[in-house]
């Protein structure tokens, strides 16, 4: 991914309840979980990424009984001792942000949120209190996944955002082709995010192939998803 144009990485951490993931990261989750996946595991990849890249940015998308068992406090300073730049807690609601931050502005880890066509403005407010990083938009309600088609007010979401916040916003859910990138920086994102497509190309293509295919992959995600409003 770093050596093919990623401008940042995601490493979701798989758990046992992914609210917030469709079938092919649930799948993905399920089969993580009975290798004996455990939290420090994802740590050590982080550590494993931070060591080929200084400077990339490095976000979690975890749920927040991961960090709750392990401890608050506990869980930002491993996180932040691995490499990591932000986390996103997928089922922690804005009201509760008060759970994390303190721990995460300690140890300097940016708090992540999500927004989405439903997003009031009273809410971004909300929102905007407790996060850092950049705002995590979905592009249609719903779960994580391939798709095709996009919520009508995501450009309204989109503009709406850049007038409250200087924070980039990077869309999700159902972006995997140059196109629907293009089509996400047209209509005011950032940036986008991909994950689902490269489990798809990861589990249809034979070991032998899966790097080419994972490269010509993000290569052509990459361009467009790098044209941005830098």
């Amino acid at each position: 991914m770093i050596d093919c144009g990623a401008s940042a990485l995601e490493l979701g951490f798989a758990f046992s309840d992914p609210i917030a993931d469709g079938p092919t990261i649930q799948r993905a989750a399920c089969a993580t979980l009975a290798s004996g996946f455990k939290v420090s595991d994802g740590f050590e990849l982080v550590r494993q990424a931070r060591a080929l890249d200084s400077d990339i940015p490095i976000g979690l998308l975890v749920y927040y009984n991961m960090v709750l068992v392990r401890g608050t406090e506990s869980f930002f300073r491993e996180a932040a001792e691995a490499g990591a730049d932000g986390v996103l807690i997928a089922d922690l609601p804005p009201e509760a942000a008060e759970e994390i931050t303190p721990a995460a502005a300690k140890f300097g880890i940016a708090p992540l949120f999500i927004v989405s066509p439903l997003t009031t403005s009273d809410r971004l407010d909300l929102i905007l209190r407790s996060a850092g990083g950049f705002l995590y938009a979905v592009s249609r309600l719903g779960v994580t996944g391939v798709h095709e088609k996009y919520d009508a007010q995501l450009k309204d979401l989109l503009d709406r955002v850049h007038r409250q916040t200087d924070l980039p916003v990077l869309v999700g859910f159902g972006v995997s082709t140059p196109e629907q990138a293009r089509h996400m920086i047209a209509l005011g994102a950032d940036g986008v995010i991909t994950g689902s497509k490269i489990f798809d190309l990861v589990d249809a293509a034979p070991i032998e192939d899966r790097e080419t295919s994972l490269r010509n992959y993000l290569r052509s995600m990459s361009g467009p998803a790098s044209a941005v409003r830098s």
